[in-house]
């Protein structure tokens, strides 16, 4: 690292043993060996992208199931391995190396660094995933099924399956370990190797929005790697740290859980705030509003992801005060992501506006993100959370912010960076066609999920009154249409690369940032000389 640095210090040539590769690597050199930050990357995406396509499968089974009243399709034990499942393909293996992968692909292009600070370390963490992910889903196939607990696996219900339990928790290990790696690397890439003259505040906000989310990280996977290590001990070594039989406490194992859990909700926004605030500014034509605000709005956001994690837990018999301080903590919240919603708002405002693909996605990521922020408000309130807690309001709110949020982000960040990963142009029309797609039927999906809840209709059951069948089968058409959304997109890419117009190295108009003055395609190796920063080459230049 050192070394490193003092070179971009000097701007002299950067050697380094993992970047010294010949051009003529072999397939299996180039992908099961590579220490490359862009093959890192491009790894993480398609990993991501097999394990949304999993996951999706996983919820067209329990959207099946639920379309109408009555028990179809799987018995209820299936049906809550298909919900607990889904929740840990989509986030472990779905979002969150998503966001790994983008970081990877970008955070070097634009800090002007020639790779991740420790390159292999890089390609261990990500080879931990697939083997991570097939033993979770292994699970599927041993006696008793797979862990049928919801995704936080809440004890006495978690620990009552098969042996599958232990392999789901060394599956989250795994998945942990490498979270952890990924988080260092970041950290050390970001705080090391930006180019001369880039202090932290002259940062893009998409590097800046990991940084703070790997501290988010390297915080709290330990914790949940400590509430599963006790649940896998009171399982098969008789301890007895959530029974109530033994003198310990299931409750404890929520606390412990959300302490993980909330700012594990964060991790999952905090990229896509950084995602959003570098497509707006590009497609309105003027620096993002408030860069400084932005960034303390950002690290306001991952402080006080610590101190909510009990709103989770209103109804299990919290003192008064404890509701009340998480009450008022929960609401704190909304004040930074209001600033952050303001900002890009205001950014946009008088700005020349158009309305490329990647805009069109974050667009709909501020005004159904901001939705499942009101719904979240509504939860935070203590005396209405007990009439919404574990009803489809509550679906409805978080998947408000993880579909329509986190996932909207990354495929806006897919199409805002394809241009310079593959050096080819997405044809608008079939872009647009898949962001309306997906807009009208995530929304069909996800918003009568509201009224269930409010209505009063349970989440993680397999059946239900007849009252809610109208919403449920509208919500079922739906997810069957959002079935076919990643399809159209795979087609979309598909014809990029067959018939794409050549991008040139600043594809978008707009665009400011290193990442935009290298050619497109990028190379395999950039900046082995530290780049001199221009005007032009930081994305809120004229802020002030």
């Amino acid at each position: 690292m050192a070394t490193i640095r003092s070179d971009i210090q000097t701007g002299q040539d950067v050697h380094h043993d993992d970047h010294d590769h010949d051009h003529h690597q072999t397939f299996f050199q180039r992908w099961f060996l590579s220490t490359n930050h862009k093959d890192i990357g491009s790894l993480y995406l398609l990993f991501s992208f097999v394990m949304f396509l999993i996951g999706g499968a996983m919820s067209g089974v329990i959207r099946a199931e639920l379309a109408v009243p009555g028990l179809q399709f799987v018995d209820p034990l299936f049906f809550n391995q298909m919900t607990t499942m889904h929740a840990l393909v989509m986030i472990f293996g779905g979002v969150m190396p998503a966001f790994v992968g983008l970081g990877n692909w970008m955070i070097p292009l634009q800090i002007g660094a020639p790779d991740m600070a420790l390159p292999r370390m890089n390609n261990w963490s990500f080879w931990i995933l697939p083997f991570a992910f097939l033993i979770l889903l292994s699970t599927l196939f041993m006696d008793g099924g797979a862990p049928a607990g919801g995704w936080t696996l809440y004890p006495p219900l978690s620990l009552q399956g098969g042996s599958a339990i232990a392999f789901a928790i060394f599956a989250i290990h795994m998945m942990g370990i490498s979270s952890i790696m990924g988080a260092i690397n970041i950290i050390a890439t970001v705080l090391n190797m930006r180019a001369p003259g880039m202090d932290l505040l002259k940062m893009p906000i998409f590097p800046w929005t990991w940084l703070i989310t790997a501290f988010l990280l390297i915080g709290v996977m330990p914790v949940l790697a400590g509430a599963v290590t006790m649940l896998l001990t009171d399982k098969f070594f008789a301890t007895t740290f959530f029974s109530a039989a033994g003198g310990g406490d299931p409750v404890m194992y929520q606390h412990i859980f959300w302490f993980f859990g909330h700012p594990e909700v964060y991790i999952m926004i905090l990229p896509a705030f950084g995602v959003v605030s570098e497509i707006i500014p590009t497609f309105s034509r003027k620096p993002l509003f408030g860069y400084t605000a932005m960034v303390y709005a950002t690290a306001s956001i991952a402080f006080l992801s610590f101190i909510v994690w009990a709103h989770h837990m209103f109804t299990v018999g919290m003192p008064l005060g404890g509701e009340l301080f998480f009450m008022y903590a929960t609401m704190l919240i909304a004040i930074p992501t209001g600033v952050k919603v303001f900002n890009w708002v205001s950014t946009m405002w008088r700005g020349s506006i158009s309305f490329e693909t990647p805009m069109l996605w974050a667009l709909a990521f501020v005004v159904l993100f901001t939705i499942g922020g009101f719904s979240g408000l509504m939860l935070a309130i203590v005396p209405a959370d007990f009439q919404y807690h574990d009803t489809y309001f509550v679906v409805a709110h978080f998947h408000y912010v993880l579909v329509t949020g986190a996932l909207f982000s990354i495929i806006a960040a897919v199409y805002y960076w394809w241009p310079k990963w593959s050096g080819r142009m997405v044809n608008e029309r079939l872009g647009k066609f898949h962001f309306w797609w997906s807009m009208v039927f995530s929304n069909l999906l996800f918003f009568p999920q509201h009224f269930l809840g409010l209505a009063g209709m349970p989440r993680r059951i397999p059946d239900y009154n007849v009252a809610f069948a109208d919403w449920n089968l509208i919500s079922s058409i739906g997810a069957f249409g959002m079935l076919v959304s990643p399809f159209i997109m795979i087609y979309v890419f598909w014809h990029s690369l067959r018939k794409g117009e050549k991008a040139g190295a600043r594809a978008w108009e707009g665009a400011k940032g290193l990442e935009w003055t290298v050619p497109s395609p990028a190379p395999q190796h950039t900046f082995t000389r530290p780049p001199v920063l221009r005007p032009g080459d930081l994305a809120h230049e004229g802020e002030h």
